[in-house]
């Protein structure tokens, strides 16, 4: 099979692409024959040994696919060879096979096909993980999406609205915001352009947001959380900007606030019964049309390298996916 491999430490253009052996299941793996893989930040992070799982080299990134099971190991519950499915696969995705535990795969919805399948199981995880579990938001309570251009932010915003929320997007450029807008954003903040603190002030009448989904981290995290309502939660989900922000202690006293931890992958795993009722909501609201991921670009294997520096860089506009095979 061909793999894309990262064979050292580094940036996306080291990547390489070459031959590998097939893979085998073990008793408690499928192995999936790979039609195509999302892009995440994680694959940005992984190949350049700054994620908090560094696999042995050399590795495939990719955190999540969707394909056809191949194998099937004895242990492996339900799945049987033929089965269409999504899988988070942690890494590994970016070739034309993956072995995957059987509990990070999911049947694929009828009437899905493989790019959206690729581009629904870790932003849509994620963001109802964070929404639901951590976040505990309430109909008719008021959303901040930071970063509501991106997969995650995108899914936020979609999600955020099948709950009841009231919504505001955030985002760097009017483009982003278009598609934030298209995902249901009641109201639109183009950070670049305004102070964010004081656009949030006005739009909430001074009242502030009830909860922050902020997957940016960076110059934006201090505003958002001045930006807070009386018991308001404050969503750690990740650092797109490159910079880990700090946190004085006092805004979060001063407002009676929760500052929440993200970590569905880890969710994912030891929660398991309540990762898979995420999903039968997901799934139930992806048939009724309330929810669509937006794939702005699909690359070719070959390409996987420059969709992950395209991600790094931030020149995507919501999801990007690697099509392995038709």
């Amino acid at each position: 099979m061909r793999a894309v491999l990262c064979k050292a430490f580094g940036p996306a253009e080291n990547l390489v692409l070459q031959d590998m052996p097939e893979l085998e299941a073990r008793s408690n793996e499928i192995v999936l024959d790979v039609h195509a893989a999302g892009v995440n930040f994680p694959d940005t992070l992984i190949i350049e040994g700054k994620y908090q799982f560094k696999p042995p080299l050399p590795f495939s990134p990719g955190g999540e696919a969707a394909g056809v099971v191949s194998s099937v190991g004895a242990k492996a519950g339900q799945f049987q060879i033929g089965d269409r499915v999504m899988a988070l696969t942690g890494w590994g995705s970016f070739a034309e096979q993956v072995a995957v535990p059987a509990y990070n795969v999911l049947p694929m919805p009828a009437g899905m096909d493989f790019t959206t399948a690729a581009a629904f199981s870790m932003t849509y995880g994620t963001s109802m993980h964070a929404l639901k579990q951590r976040g505990q938001l309430q109909p008719g309570e008021t959303l901040l999406v930071l970063g509501a251009g991106g997969g995650v932010g995108l899914a936020a915003v979609e999600i955020g609205k099948a709950m009841g929320a009231r919504v505001i997007a955030a985002a760097s450029s009017s483009e982003k915001l278009a598609l934030a807008k298209a995902a249901g954003a009641d109201e639109l903040i183009n950070y670049r352009e305004c102070h964010l603190k004081d656009e949030l002030k006005r739009l909430t009448q001074g009242n502030g947001v009830d909860v922050i989904y902020d997957p940016v981290g960076g110059e934006l995290f201090e505003p958002a959380v001045r930006s807070l309502a009386w018991n308001g939660r404050l969503l750690v989900v990740g650092f797109a900007s490159g910079t880990i922000p700090q946190l004085a202690a006092n805004l979060v006293l001063l407002k009676g606030a929760a500052v929440l931890g993200v970590f569905w992958g880890a969710f994912a795993q030891r929660q398991p019964a309540d990762n898979a009722s995420n999903f039968q909501q997901l799934f139930a609201w992806y048939a009724e049309g309330k929810l669509k991921p937006r794939v702005s670009r699909v690359y070719p294997l070959e390409q996987a390298g420059q969709a992950v520096a395209d991600l790094a860089q931030r020149r995507a506009v919501g999801k990007l996916v690697v099509r392995v095979r038709d």
